[in-house]
């Protein structure tokens, strides 16, 4: 039976650290982190997910600022409000809730953020530093799932590694952060052949297509190490299921994430982070 990689433990482990940090930063430089995050619109989630990343700044220690915008802003009004966060120097990250409403171009928003203050990794500019080895920030989720294995000391170097999704914030992220961790890495997608025998050849698995249940646990090499990033409803049964049949999965693999309690509480733990990491850097702090 597997052994539990157990996300909301090491969120709050993470998260112990990053308070000691920001108390250090405030007493000897004056700093305080900041984060500030752009909403546009009233997307339920939307907003459910913005307080809680609020919430969470302010239980460490940090300042947060939520910047509403109603849904029927324009382009120039949300890239005016960036332009003037990336000038105030008392701002280390800024955050674009995704998704936008569809009348705005979202990649042109994002990557009207400055480099060395978008914490949550998502910008063109920052996605293709990640390709070429020298991003500031990852992405978070990506961030939070190799953070997972490697405080887990889970070897990822030399390790075939198969990722199942291929979105901008997730699949394709996670994939590079694992090749520049040495792993051999293969993406799969809707259109990829044979991937019941892909996945079966994988030391790593990351789960990322967003389809309940998709991957079957038959799939899985006996000592697998399975991470599964995805959250689904099923009609009929309550709370949120992965992408993965985790209790087939659990009898062969090694190391598994539950769901929920696995991938998502290191998501906002990493924004948190890695705003804490801006801050340092303004403080002349590596």
């Amino acid at each position: 039976m597997a052994q539990i990689l157990d996300g909301k433990a090491l969120s709050a482990k993470i998260r112990a650290e990053i308070e000691v940090e920001v108390i250090k930063l405030r007493k000897e430089k004056g700093i305080i982190p900041r984060l500030s995050v752009i909403l546009v619109g009233t997307d339920p989630a939307s907003v459910t997910y913005t307080k809680m990343k609020k919430k969470a700044c302010e239980k460490l220690g940090m300042l947060s600022d939520l910047i509403e915008f109603p849904a029927d802003a324009s382009q120039k009004e949300i890239e005016s409000k960036i332009d003037e966060l990336n000038k105030d120097n008392s701002v280390h990250g800024i955050m674009v809730q995704h998704p936008v409403p569809s009348h705005l171009d979202e990649l042109d928003i994002l990557s009207k953020v400055d480099i060395k203050k978008d914490v949550d990794g998502i910008s063109s500019h920052s996605l293709g530093n990640l390709c070429l080895g020298t991003a500031e920030f990852l992405s978070c989720t990506p961030y939070g799932i190799v953070t997972l294995l490697e405080r887990y000391n889970i070897p990822i170097e030399g390790k075939n590694a198969v990722v199942i999704g291929r979105s901008i914030i997730l699949g394709k992220p996670v994939a590079l952060a694992l090749l520049e961790r040495n792993a051999t890495v293969t993406i799969c997608h809707s259109k990829t052949k044979n991937l019941p025998e892909i996945i079966k050849g994988a030391d790593i698995v990351i789960a990322a297509i967003g389809r309940a249940e998709f991957i079957k646990g038959e799939w899985i090499k006996e000592g697998a190490v399975v991470v599964d990033a995805g959250y689904n409803k099923i009609e009929g049964r309550d709370g949120d299921v992965g992408d993965v049949e985790y209790k087939e999965a659990a009898n062969k693999a090694s190391w598994i994430t539950p769901v929920p309690g696995g991938v998502g509480p290191m998501t906002i733990t990493m924004l948190l982070f890695q705003t804490l990491i801006s801050a340092k850097e303004k403080a002349g702090i590596k």
